[in-house]
């Protein structure tokens, strides 16, 4: 059940760094989900695991890792195609 939450939680985070960098509608749910994995993986490797807790996730640096990687990707997908 801990991983059910997990995957939720990690769409909520990869959906919430979408809308920061308005990429969230060309992205689909399962970028979304596996943006919000990773990129709290590397929100808390980062800055740590602090502020308010959920499934494991501390979300301040979650989203932080999110949205920066959502923008990383997207720079470098652009880059790519010219």
């Amino acid at each position: 059940m801990h991983w059910l939450w997990v995957l939720i939680v990690g769409a909520i985070i990869g959906a919430i760094a979408g809308a920061i960098t308005s990429k969230g509608k060309s992205m689909g749910w399962i970028s979304n989900i596996v943006a919000g994995l990773i990129g709290s993986s590397l929100g808390e490797a980062i800055l740590g695991s602090w502020g308010p807790q959920l499934a494991g996730m501390a979300i301040i640096p979650s989203i932080i890792g999110a949205v920066v990687l959502v923008w990383l990707v997207s720079w470098l997908l652009t880059k790519v195609k010219s």
